[in-house]
C-alpha cells in the first residue's frame, strides 16, 4: 500500500470497486451484470485494478466478538530514535504480530498507532510485554481501549 500513485478511474471502474467492496466473493458474471458490462471487459478491468494496486486483496470481514476478541486497544507507540534500521525492525515486529490488525505511522506526539484485538486484559498485557515493550527501540506505549464500536467499515468512499 505504501507509495502507490493515484490511478485514473472512470465511472465503470468506480462501480466495480463499489460492488467488490460490498461482496468480494461475487462471480465475475454477476459483477459484470451489476455494473453494466459483459464478462470479458469486466474481467479485464478487475485485472487492471489488481495490477495497478488499486485492489490489493480480497478478504472476508469477521466479527471479532464472535471469536472471543472482546478488547480493541489503540496502542500509541513512541520510539527512542528515528533511525532507519530501528524503524524497519519495528515495522517487521508489527507485521509478525497477529494481534495487530492495523498500524499507522502518524504525526504528532507519538510515532505509531496500532489497533490491537485480544480476548481480555491479561492477553493485552502479555502482548504489550512480549511484543512491544520487549523491543529496544520502543520508548513508550500509551493505550486507549474502545468502549464500544460505533462504526467499523471496510469500504473506501468512492
Amino acid at each position: 500500500m505504501e507509495g502507490n500513485k493515484s490511478v485514473a478511474l472512470d465511472e465503470k471502474d468506480r462501480a466495480i470497486l463499489r460492488e467488490l467492496q460490498l461482496d468480494a466473493s461475487i462471480s465475475m458474471a454477476e459483477l459484470a451484470d451489476r455494473v453494466g458490462l459483459s464478462s470479458s471487459p469486466c474481467w479485464r478491468r478487475v485485472k487492471r485494478l489488481e495490477d495497478e494496486g488499486v485492489v490489493y486483496g480480497r478478504v472476508a470481514l469477521v466479527n471479532p466478538a464472535c471469536l472471543g476478541l472482546a478488547i480493541t486497544a489503540f496502542a500509541m507507540v513512541s520510539l527512542d530514535r528515528h533511525v532507519e534500521e530501528e524503524i524497519t525492525a519495528f515495522h517487521s515486529a508489527v507485521q509478525k504480530a497477529p494481534e495487530v490488525i492495523s498500524a499507522h505511522a502518524v504525526t504528532g506526539s507519538v510515532d505509531f498507532i496500532l489497533t490491537v484485538l485480544v480476548p481480555d486484559m491479561s492477553a493485552y498485557e502479555y502482548f504489550l510485554r512480549r511484543h512491544l515493550l520487549n523491543l529496544t527501540m520502543v520508548r513508550s506505549v500509551n493505550t486507549s481501549f474502545a468502549l464500544r464500536t460505533i462504526k467499523a467499515s471496510a469500504p473506501v468512499p468512492l
